[in-house]
């Protein structure tokens, strides 16, 4: 599993710091939006492109949902097609043993658990991605810092707004497929075209 946010964990903040922290909005362009979409995936499938920090919601006949992502920082992208395995609200927090001793050496000090709540640094949802049957240790999940949304910032999983990954979170199904485009954008061409905003979808679908 790979940080949401490190330095709210070493900063510690009150539940009234991660509360403001919320109106710290990302760049409009990664703000949720309804998009004219074509690609061959099948409605439900979750396609997240890593170089353009998109991720989408495949809606069938033609559109997509569009949320921004916050995505690995360097030496830490990946590509590849899993599923969704499980999920959770409000989910805690076990970094792994490879993430705390790699903190350590930095002089920066991680808990073993972090119970689920505000200032979690996994959010208010998590969608955990399997691949054949097993834990991948990657995550599509909230941020209690939604302004990192559009950087690369993490150690791997995709980070979304709380109001996103809860908009996401009510639609996708465990087993749903997701297809992840690493960082060099390499085949998302011949795996998808985002045409622009659906401007009817947008205003009334939500």
């Amino acid at each position: 599993m790979l940080t949401a946010g490190v330095s709210a964990l070493l900063i510690g903040p009150s539940v009234e710091v991660a509360s403001a922290a919320q109106s710290k909005k990302p760049k409009s362009k990664y703000w949720r939006k309804k998009v004219r979409f074509d690609t061959k995936e099948k409605p439900g499938t979750i396609i997240i492109d890593t170089s353009t920090k998109y991720l989408y919601y495949v809606e069938g006949n033609n559109r997509a949902t569009r949320y921004g992502v916050g995505v690995g920082r360097e030496g830490f992208g990946w590509s590849g097609t899993v599923k969704v395995g499980r999920k959770a609200e409000w989910p805690d927090w076990r970094p792994p043993a490879s993430m705390i001793a790699r903190e350590r050496r930095k002089g920066r000090k991680l808990p073993a658990f972090m119970a689920g709540g505000p200032n979690n640094p996994l959010g208010a949802r998590a969608l955990y991605l399997y691949k054949g049957g097993r834990d991948t240790i990657f995550r599509v999940h909230g941020t209690n810092q939604p302004w990192t949304i559009g950087q690369n910032m993490s150690s791997g999983c995709i980070r979304m707004m709380n109001k996103d990954v809860e908009h996401l979170y009510k639609r996708a199904a465990v087993g749903s497929k997701v297809i992840v485009i690493g960082p060099s954008g390499k085949g998302a061409g011949r795996l998808y075209s985002d045409r622009g905003q659906d401007l009817l979808g947008t205003i009334f679908g939500g």
